[in-house]
């Protein structure tokens, strides 16, 4: 059985052509994931639900999301913000 979502990914691609694959039935996992790659700088390769690839705008709202709650997470703990005051004062979501 596949599972409903796949990333495909390369470590330092400055250095390194293996792409390598995360897969979760999570939604929420799979943003969090993608938070981490986003965060390290990992080169995206793309992003699959049920074997299918994403469109650009699916694909484009997922990295939205997680480029913003990966910027509220860093505003937050780098400011000593909780996340409403970040909410407040940056605008993005929780």
């Amino acid at each position: 059985m596949l599972a409903k979502f796949s990333i495909d990914y390369i470590i330092y691609p400055q250095h390194n052509k293996r792409v390598d694959t995360h897969r979760t039935d999570d939604p929420v996992e799979a943003e969090e994931f993608l938070m981490q790659l986003l965060a390290s700088g990992t080169r995206i390769q793309s992003i699959k639900h049920e074997g299918a690839e994403l469109d650009q705008t699916k694909t484009t709202q997922m990295l939205r999301v997680a480029a913003e709650r990966l910027a509220s997470r860093m505003l937050g703990a780098s400011l000593d913000l909780d996340p409403a005051a970040v909410k407040h004062r940056f605008g993005f979501a929780t």
